[in-house]
């Protein structure tokens, strides 16, 4: 009995639905996180009927034959890129992207990451790093006798030193966009690596053509949407219901054929 497997595929697939939407409510307060979406597809059908088989000697044909479906696969789970909101925190190396773009970030053991999580801190030499403290490119140092620093909506890092009227530039902070965003990997800690389904990372200065701005003293906030969640999370813990009823179903049927004489 088919209905068996069939069912058992659509609660596999609902399962991971809902695994997938429980990762999206615990980040709901995670940093720059971008939502993600499960992308199912039918399985192999089998043939009972070959639609436009000859049916008579005069030529007719069979206008729809008889397929039957296999149950149900996930092709992908993809991350949905839109802008999060934006909330100010008062902190001076916190750094929001408004529109497209990644921060570069050096790894320890020497690979390139991406990020979109602009919490920046200073290390005890001075440079900006992220908050496991890894450099973010290209290296930018902020003196330690600094008074103030100030990042335009172009990524200039300027500072103010003790007996100096002008502000001095002490580098540029650099964004990254990718042909396709949703084809980066993730690694966790807010952090993406380069692949092939994403393209390689065309690097520009915030502000130009395709790439967007800074905003100093703001963090990105997750794009998750709690009620848009709920709702797929009922959604698909009724799916999982329906597709456990007709197992039941099946396993009644067939007690029904057991129990014939």
């Amino acid at each position: 009995m088919r209905s068996l497997s069939v069912a058992a595929t659509g609660m596999l697939a609902q399962q991971l639905n809902v695994e997938v939407i429980s990762n999206n409510i615990a980040n709901m307060t995670t940093t720059a996180f971008k939502r993600q979406r499960p992308e199912f597809q039918d399985m192999l059908y089998q043939m009972q009927r070959q639609i436009g088989a000859q049916s008579s000697d005069a030529g007719t044909v069979v206008p729809n034959g008889v397929q039957l479906g296999t149950g149900v696969k996930t092709a992908s789970v993809y991350r949905i890129t839109e802008q999060g909101n934006l909330v100010s925190t008062g902190n001076l190396l916190d750094i929001a992207v408004q529109g497209r773009g990644y921060f570069k970030i050096e790894l320890p053991n020497g690979d390139t990451a991406f990020t979109r999580a602009g919490a920046f801190q200073r290390s005890p030499d001075g440079q900006i790093v992220t908050v496991d403290g890894y450099l973010v490119s290209p290296g930018i140092t902020i003196p330690i006798d600094a008074l103030t620093t100030s990042i335009n909506a172009t990524g200039e890092v300027q500072v103010k030193l003790a007996g100096q009227t002008a502000p001095q530039t002490v580098g540029q902070i650099e964004l990254n966009t990718f042909p396709n965003d949703a084809g980066l990997e993730s690694l966790g800690d807010n952090l993406f690596i380069e692949t092939p389904s994403s393209g390689q990372a065309i690097t520009g200065l915030p502000g130009q053509d395709g790439f967007g701005t800074l905003l100093q003293g703001f963090l990105e906030t997750s794009n998750v949407n709690a009620v848009s969640e709920i709702t797929n999370l009922i959604s698909a813990q009724r799916a999982f219901e329906l597709n456990s009823k007709v197992i039941t179903a099946s396993d009644e049927m067939l007690s029904t054929i057991n129990q014939l004489r």
